[in-house]
């Protein structure tokens, strides 16, 4: 897989940690140039540091309007191309009160979507708008969760997540036929459950590893998501979009 992503130029939202700088690490391998942005400047430091001189590290906040636009500017005057987008920001939202229905608060309902959803909507939108402004085509991916897909009972509850990630699966099939004839592509990875400390208990283990089966029932880990991003980002899916990946160890 090496040198897929020779001389493409990328943006990852949500690339300083986690799925999101594995793949950055895997794009780099590959040959791409990147930008990463993250909301903490340590990691973003960290991350500019172990990727070397074909990536940039951009501190910002994904649910403010010119983050994802601050990032492509910077990729395409440091790098002089924006080629591609990945949307890996987001997360859970039981701290702000996300959960079962009967205890879902307004604000982990509002926190939680603007977390996983507006902010992925702000990047696509500055994405789109790269694109069509340089009159080229170009990629997008996002990132879906299986429990967007096949929500589960408890532990895995959390009714705001679960709707945004449905939602971004939703949004990205809606794009992508609209900008399909403009070149432009956006398809979705769905990863599986990842080990984390919100749900580190031996029931969580128990029950995730009865449904993620392959490779002896496991959780996911960032890594596992990384050919399926290399490929998307690549000219070898140039004939693909509208597409949902699941990358779940077989929880589906």
């Amino acid at each position: 897989m090496e040198n897929w992503l020779s001389h493409k130029s990328i943006v990852i939202i949500g690339g300083t940690t986690g799925l999101g700088f594995s793949a950055a690490k895997a794009f780099v391998k590959n040959g791409a140039n990147v930008v990463v942005v993250g909301r903490n400047p340590e990691n973003c430091l960290v991350a500019e540091l172990e990727l070397g001189s074909s990536a940039r590290a951009k501190q910002g906040d994904a649910t403010h309007p010119h983050t994802s636009l601050a990032a492509i500017q910077l990729c395409i005057r440091e790098f002089g191309s924006f080629d591609g987008l990945y949307h890996v920001a987001g997360g859970n939202g039981k701290k702000y009160g996300d959960g079962p229905l009967h205890t879902l608060t307004l604000e982990g309902w509002n926190k939680t979507l603007d977390l996983n959803l507006t902010s992925l909507m702000l990047s696509n939108q500055a994405a789109v708008q790269a694109f069509t402004g340089m009159n080229k085509g170009g990629t997008i991916l996002n990132m879906s969760s299986v429990l967007g897909i096949a929500p589960s009972s408890a532990p895995f509850e959390d009714h705001a997540y679960s709707t945004a990630k449905s939602a971004v699966i939703g949004f990205s099939k809606s794009i992508a036929a609209t900008y399909a004839s403009k070149n432009i592509r956006v398809n979705v990875i769905a990863p599986g459950i990842l080990n984390n400390t919100i749900y580190q208990d031996e029931y969580v283990e128990k029950f995730v590893f009865g449904k993620q089966v392959l490779d002896g029932g496991r959780f996911g880990l960032s890594s596992d998501a990384d050919g399926a991003a290399v490929y998307f980002m690549s000219d070898y899916s140039r004939f693909t979009t509208g597409q949902i990946l699941s990358v779940d160890g077989g929880w589906q």
